[in-house]
């Protein structure tokens, strides 16, 4: 499931992000979400949230 709809997130959710430095490679990290930062209800490269290791960046999948 991709990341793009705020709604579907939730605070303690496992989800992968890419980060702004890694966007051209692409590499994902992997963690669970400690804060939503994106207002709008959806963003077309996904949601940017905040883990709870710190890393910032913008959703691409979510895991079960």
């Amino acid at each position: 499931m991709s990341g793009t709809q705020r709604n579907k997130l939730k605070l303690g959710q496992d989800v992968s992000v890419v980060q702004k430095q890694h966007q051209r490679s692409g590499e994902l990290t992997r963690g669970e979400i400690a804060r939503i930062l994106t207002n709008s209800p959806s963003h077309p490269h996904g949601i940017k949230v905040k883990l709870n290791n710190g890393i910032v960046g913008r959703v691409k999948a979510i895991h079960d």
